[in-house]
């Protein structure tokens, strides 16, 4: 039996992987930061407890779903966020090269500068321009360096089972007639459970290295929350404000990316895997929802 074992498993990502994987006879050791039920406490950024809990599960896979994804409070967390989202993966690297796993590890259009003029493959240069993208990159860059048989997948948007921003745009709608929005900032919303089929399909598989991994086409923020109401059978009005706007009234917010669209250019290349557009991913989310 396969064992296979999950970081951040109570987050949106963590939750879809279990479902994903769900009948597959696969032996689940669930952990997070705090102990509950049939989770097991973890702290990744513990070098001798991620050590002593691999050696004891020895799983074949380590699913690598916990980070520190608030990219406001990552600026003002930077000692916290290196912690989290490159000692973290560099902890599992280590530990999954010594049981001879394969580490998955999930990634995120932040490690691009994002002023680009067409979608970004694996084979771009990564640039960073936020405390949340830098440490990213780095726990990308730790990955590469201490594990032997990985997957990085970089992501965007995602959204699934707890806190994300058609929950928040739908709560939102229940209070106000209008919301702000931005609308000069373009990506691909992705379903965390699309995410999750594409670990799945992908991590028996020996095709090693970084895949972009983001539900096919692209929009900006205020386009999708109106797709959020009209899926919802909202009227709610969306007001667009520009990420200059926005950021004079949320003086502290982080610098967010202006363009971070992916290309999913490897799996294209490799002709293995492909991601269902946005607004088909969203349409099943809100059916389900």
């Amino acid at each position: 039996m396969k064992k296979i074992l999950v970081t951040g498993c109570d987050g949106q990502l963590g939750r879809a992987i279990r479902k994903a994987y769900e009948g597959s006879g696969a032996e689940f050791i669930n952990t997070d930061v705090s102990e509950k039920d049939d989770v097991s406490a973890l702290d990744i950024t513990n070098i001798d407890a991620v050590m002593k809990m691999v050696r004891a599960a020895e799983p074949q896979v380590i699913i690598n779903c916990a980070a520190h994804t608030n990219v406001d409070a990552c600026e003002q967390q930077w000692d916290l966020a290196y912690q989290i989202n490159a000692v973290g993966p560099r902890n599992l690297s280590i530990a999954a090269r010594e049981v001879d796993a394969k580490l998955i590890h999930v990634s995120t259009d932040y490690v691009f500068e994002g002023n680009g003029v067409r979608p970004y493959t694996e084979f771009d240069e990564t640039k960073p321009v936020s405390a949340y993208g830098v440490t990213k990159l780095w726990g990308e860059q730790f990955v590469k360096e201490f594990a032997q048989k990985y997957f990085i997948f970089r992501t965007a948007w995602l959204y699934g089972e707890g806190k994300n921003f058609v929950r928040t745009m739908l709560g939102l709608a229940e209070k106000y007639d209008t919301v702000t929005v931005v609308c000069d900032q373009q990506g691909s919303p992705t379903s965390a459970d699309e995410l999750a089929r594409a670990i799945r399909y992908f991590e028996p598989t020996e095709g090693y290295g970084i895949y972009h991994a983001t539900c096919e086409g692209s929009t900006n923020w205020a386009e999708f929350a109106e797709a959020i109401f009209a899926r919802a059978g909202k009227r709610t009005k969306v007001s667009r404000v520009t990420s200059e706007e926005y950021a004079r009234m949320n003086p502290a917010s982080a610098k967010r990316p202006a363009y971070s669209i992916l290309d999913n250019y490897m799996m294209r290349l490799t002709g293995s895997y492909r991601m269902a557009d946005w607004q088909t991913a969203l349409d099943e989310y809100m059916n389900r929802e």
